[in-house]
């Protein structure tokens, strides 16, 4: 069972949300928290699993309270609650340690197979809104194929497979079956390509396959 903490600053999402999700076998919500600083307090007694947390609040947000939850208590997971218009903050709380994000009006079972997704190890990044995101990433960086990172010849084929499909998301034994390989194999191929590229882990390395191109999501 996944011990998960709700943050968010309005009671009837955070308390309505807790509702449902409790109902599951598989979630056990063991707290909530009105914003970040709250988070970090609760969590730090509760120690949930995973932090389902919104992404912009009054107090301290989303952003600052995934790199708080994150520098204090590191094994501890947080995906972001969103709306499309929270694009500009998604890529911060990436960098920050989030495991990613999902929008906020998803059904029950949706929010539950991500919870799921990123507690085994995965990171849930939604095709269409990381489209989005990836957008606003190239307008605001002018990204081209030119400014893409010289470390990058250094992977070797399979790393770079290994490294499209992080940033779909997919976990180890997702990789594993799309590349017909073990999952320990898939294992040391993100760890040597996390420390090829002087990543800190799975998500920063799934953030880069999206800012880099290696990931391309199709267009909508």
């Amino acid at each position: 069972m996944i011990k998960v903490m709700i943050v968010d600053d309005q009671p009837l999402i955070r308390d309505g949300m807790g509702a449902l999700l409790d109902r599951r076998e598989e979630i056990e919500v063991v707290g909530t928290a009105k914003d970040g600083a709250e988070a970090l307090e609760k969590a730090e007694v509760l120690l949930p699993d995973l932090i389902l947390m919104d992404i912009r609040m009054p107090g301290v947000d989303g952003v600052e309270g995934t790199r708080r939850i994150r520098t204090y208590l590191p094994n501890i997971k947080v995906l972001m609650l969103t709306t499309f218009s929270d694009s500009a903050y998604i890529l911060a709380a990436l960098e920050e340690g989030a495991s990613g994000y999902l929008l906020k009006d998803l059904p029950t079972d949706s929010i539950v197979q991500a919870l799921l997704t990123v507690y085994h190890g995965g990171v849930v990044l939604p095709q269409d809104f990381t489209t989005q995101v990836l957008a606003e990433i190239r307008k605001t960086e002018q990204i081209n194929q030119a400014q893409k990172p010289k470390v990058l010849a250094e992977l070797t084929s399979r790393e770079l497979e290994v490294l499209r499909l992080l940033g779909e998301g997919l976990n180890n034994k997702e990789i594993a079956e799309t590349l017909c390989i073990t999952e320990g194999t898939v294992k040391n191929h993100v760890s040597n390509l996390i420390q090829k590229l002087a990543l800190r882990d799975r998500t920063q390395a799934a953030i880069f396959a999206v800012r880099y191109g290696i990931t391309v999501f199709p267009q909508t």
